[in-house]
């Protein structure tokens, strides 16, 4: 038994000694892979290997350095491997995609990705992009099949543009030489054969490496036609990238045409900055082309001279909107825009809105919808909230749209201000005293949704001042509330019962308007029957407050009220508060009038009284 232990104890330190040495190999093939030596690499990780078969990790990084040399069934082979090692290795199945990928196997690369959710269903969204891929992948496949046919086919369209490429090749012509070939090209490129067979002929390495293109698009050319031969390089691009995913690629993986196609946005000619703004609009058209915007091109600097267009409210401000629109709405950008939200995106928005009578009645409301889809961003919120320009431009538009023509910026305006102002900041009690009151009178509004926001940020701003609250219960907030309660919106009410709560919370004053205005609170009544929990847990609140006007606890004798509280005491609900605030109030109520107690008996309920009590403070 013993010489067995002593076997035993010996293998373990034998296998301690070959897994320090097949790890240092490891860092040292990972080292040579991050140099780009994958030559190197491959040698390390199999030296590793040599002291440790079973180690899955040797296996897969090599399959990756056998990728970045392209030999995939190589990588293939090592993926296997390292299944055998684990089954339930996830980069073992990556690899083995991407290496299927490279020998055009499209279905095994799709299985291979396929048994990483088996695995990992959490990894959904990974997955999804290397399915993309595989899906881009086999497009591109496709395209260069058939248009290689047509080109072998000798179609007079195929042929031709090797044949205008060669001719743009040629150094030293006439700018006007370039403006008529690159306008041929691109009636030439009608379809995805024509984009396809352009980028194999290495148009955009001819384009790109044309001295007088290039001095076109650096603006830095003095040539008489030169405006009009970049133009009719951004519409060839825009021809050939249009709805084809490796051309777009292309097209931005390219640093210097990268730097031409933010700088050209300066341009002064009008027809050059539109045709820029066209060819970004097209790439920012769906989820693929603005994914490269935003990892390609100087977000910065593009936003920034996006924002100029907008101010000048001309039809190169409508196609920046456009582009900002869809941009708005992706995490990556929010994210990048962090730092430059008040330095790029605040400031002429501000100008804007302290500026309405002067403003695009059009451009107004998109500009309101790209701020309020940045807002998503928590970083994004706090900075804005704590602008103080920012509440008083904001403040000082919302009486202007209220008041005039450009109304139908008041509606996404007052979304936005609600979003913002959820945020905690003091900034906005400067302000509030007038904003609420113009929310009160947009109580009036012929327009339900426009009734609906200005109680949903009477909601939110509310609860931040006692003093402002009884200041607009002055004017008449209560009976305007009860008003859109009575009504059916549900987004309406929740809005309208949350603000009621809070003035009724702030004194005496609130509670005995509505129950005089609401005979035996029978609104109140309706809406703790909601099936909207917020609605419910906000409508106990409420009427709890107006326990405490005499006389009406005992209107609600006779009433389902017990009935309607004793069932959210005691039924299960997503939020603590909702029972709580019913259990505070189905207490207040039997105190404040005995005679509830005997409803309260009937249902077998006063055990659960008992609980509530400890409740009441």
């Amino acid at each position: 038994m013993r010489s067995l232990e002593k076997d035993v104890e010996e293998r373990r330190m034998r296998r301690q000694v070959k897994e320090k040495q097949a790890n240092a190999l490891k860092e040292k093939g990972n080292k040579a892979f991050a140099l780009g030596d994958y030559e190197l690499a491959v040698k390390m990780y199999t030296e590793g290997l040599e002291q440790l078969r079973d180690m899955p990790a040797l296996y897969t990084n090599r399959a990756q350095a056998h990728i970045k040399l392209e030999k995939y069934k190589e990588a293939i082979s090592d993926c296997e491997w390292a299944l055998k090692c684990n089954h339930m290795c996830i980069k073992a199945y990556v690899h083995m995609g991407r290496a299927h990928l490279g020998l055009k196997n499209f279905i095994e690369s799709r299985l291979c990705y396929g048994k990483i959710l088996d695995i990992a269903p959490e990894r959904e969204t990974l997955v999804k992009d290397y399915l993309t891929r595989v899906d881009l992948e086999e497009k591109k496949s496709l395209q260069e099949q058939t248009a290689l046919k047509e080109l072998n086919d000798g179609k007079e369209g195929a042929v031709a543009i090797p044949e205008f490429l060669t001719k743009l090749d040629r150094p030293n012509e006439h700018t006007l030489y370039y403006c008529g070939g690159v306008e041929l090209l691109t009636q030439a490129v009608k379809d995805s054969t024509g984009q396809t067979l352009f980028r194999l002929n290495n148009g955009f390495s001819v384009i790109a490496g044309n001295k007088n293109i290039k001095s076109c698009l650096a603006q830095t050319s003095k040539e008489l036609h030169s405006e009009e031969l970049c133009v009719s390089v951004l519409r060839l691009w825009r021809m050939v990238c249009s709805g084809n995913e490796e051309n777009q690629q292309l097209l931005l993986h390219c640093p210097s045409t990268r730097e031409q196609i933010v700088q050209l946005l300066t341009s002064t000619s009008l027809a050059v900055q539109q045709e820029c703004l066209t060819l970004i609009c097209m790439y920012c058209q769906t989820q693929h082309g603005r994914r490269l915007v935003i990892e390609n091109l100087n977000l910065l600097r593009m936003v920034e001279l996006l924002m100029d267009c907008v101010c000048k409210e001309d039809k190169s401000g409508t196609m920046a909107l456009a582009i900002l629109e869809n941009l708005a709405g992706e995490n990556k950008f929010r994210i990048q825009s962090r730092e430059s939200i008040t330095k790029v995106f605040a400031p002429p928005f501000e100008h804007l809105l302290e500026n309405v009578a002067g403003s695009s009645q059009d451009l107004l409301p998109c500009l309101i919808s790209v701020i309020g889809a940045m807002s998503v961003d928590e970083v994004i919120i706090n900075r804005l909230a704590s602008r103080e320009e920012f509440w008083k431009s904001l403040f000082s538009a919302m009486g202007w749209c209220a008041s005039c023509e450009y109304r139908n910026a008041l509606y996404p305006l007052l979304g936005l201000m609600i979003n913002i102002a959820s945020n905690q900041t003091p900034i906005i009690q400067a302000y509030a005293v007038v904003g609420c009151k113009r929310c009160v009178d947009l109580l009036s509004d012929p327009d339900g949704g426009i009734i609906t926001r200005a109680a949903g940020l009477l909601s939110v701003v509310l609860p931040k001042s006692a003093a402002l609250t009884q200041e607009i219960v002055q004017q008449g907030v209560v009976k305007k509330l009860l008003r859109i309660l009575k009504g059916e919106g549900h987004t309406s009410s929740r809005y309208s019962i949350k603000a009621l709560a809070v003035c009724t919370a702030s004194g005496q004053q609130a509670c005995q308007e509505l129950v005089k205005l609401d005979m035996r609170l029978v609104t109140i009544r309706k809406l703790l029957g909601s099936s909207d929990e917020l609605v419910v847990g906000n409508a106990a609140l409420c009427l709890g407050h107006c326990l405490a006007v005499q006389g009406a606890a005992a209107s609600l004798l006779g009433t389902d009220c017990v009935m309607l509280l004793l069932r959210h005491v005691a039924g299960k609900t997503n939020r603590a508060d909702v029972q709580q605030n019913a259990a505070i109030t189905l207490g207040k109520l039997c105190r404040a009038e005995p005679r509830h107690m005997v409803k309260l008996r009937e249902l077998n309920g006063l055990e659960i009284l008992h609980s509530c009590m400890k409740l009441i403070t």
